[in-house]
């Protein structure tokens, strides 16, 4: 396999995993005690995840598609 062929598909893989990985570790974030307060509103445990998924997810998008874009050349 050539490497250009390899990188491409590799960053594909890898922006994938990312946007299939991240939305489930939110899922279990939104349901744990510590990310609402008493009076239902999003505490910083919450906050602070929400970015970090977003951003996570957003640099996963663009890996996946910088390695279509190796790929098509």
């Amino acid at each position: 396999m050539q490497l250009p062929l390899f990188a491409g598909l590799l960053l594909i893989i890898a922006g994938v995993w990312s946007l299939v990985v991240w939305p489930q570790f939110l899922r279990r974030v939104m349901k744990d005690p510590r990310a609402r307060d008493a009076n239902g509103s999003a505490t910083k445990f919450l906050t602070v995840h929400v970015v970090l998924v977003s951003i996570s997810m957003v640099l996963g998008a663009a890996t996946a598609v910088i390695g279509g874009m190796g790929l098509l050349g």
